[in-house]
């Protein structure tokens, strides 16, 4: 099994149209097409959709080292709205501990504008997923 197989698992993310597009050693990187049912009453793609598209690039970077993280803190900005094509989440650990991790997430648009910043505190389990870490 891979990461990315293992997080076919979370099912509220593929139901939203996000996709893993890329990892490594404490990165990821995300896509997700805003479609009809992300848009808000505004017409633009909803913070919850963005939340759930950053959630999952946070949880591909935190997990790469096969040690269940999950998240126990996370803040997200916005700062540009979109109302149509892909959205980007790219995100890097910037703390790794035994017990704890620290990943900013940058939401960029097709264009590489910076529509919002995700970032996330992961506390890590004893529990040792089903791949190889990622080196």
């Amino acid at each position: 099994m891979t990461i990315n197989e293992f997080l076919q698992g979370d099912k509220f993310a593929r139901m939203a149209g996000v996709e893993l597009i890329e990892t490594g050693n404490g990165y990821a990187k995300a896509r997700m097409e805003i479609r009809p049912e992300h848009l808000n009453g505004g017409g633009v793609c909803q913070g919850g959709a963005i939340f759930t598209l950053a959630d999952l690039a946070f949880a591909a970077a935190t997990n790469s080292h096969a040690r269940l993280t999950l998240s126990i803190t996370s803040n997200i900005n916005f700062f540009k709205a979109e109302s149509r094509g892909y959205l980007y989440a790219e995100a890097r650990e910037v703390f790794s501990h035994k017990r704890l991790a620290n990943c900013e997430v940058r939401i960029t648009n097709e264009a590489g504008e910076l529509i919002a910043t995700f970032n996330g505190t992961g506390y890590r389990k004893d529990t040792e997923l089903p791949f190889a870490p990622i080196e």
